[in-house]
């Protein structure tokens, strides 16, 4: 899609820190982290949420998912704990609406409001 802004950090048409990438999923920091470790994880393939993924693609959710640990194993956070996390519409915080995982890390995270 060549209005979705996940679609062309995939295409690298726009400019992003990866820090992992596989056959399926690319990685990158966030722009506005939320927390000293914050990478996104997105299915290069466009899926408009998590849900409509695991209906298309259930492998690439998989896949997202064992790329998620392999992001928090190279950041350093993977003995002390991360954050994974799905906001899937609007009201949830959704403001790509291009399937996004979420690892947050590298301090201890309060409860989710």
């Amino acid at each position: 899609m060549s209005d979705c802004l996940f679609c062309r950090i995939v295409a690298r048409e726009i400019p992003a820190t990866v820090v992992h990438e596989t056959d399926t999923t690319l990685a990158f920091r966030d722009v506005a982290p939320q927390a000293p470790t914050h990478v996104v994880l997105v299915p290069k393939a466009h899926a408009p949420d998590a849900v409509a993924l695991a209906a298309a693609s259930p492998t690439v959710l998989d896949d997202l998912f064992l790329a998620a640990g392999e992001v928090a194993k190279s950041e350093g956070i993977a003995d002390s704990g991360y954050r994974l996390l799905f906001n899937t519409g609007a009201d949830a915080g959704q403001t790509v609406f291009h399937a996004h995982l979420h690892v947050l890390g590298g301090r201890r995270l309060g409860p989710l409001a």
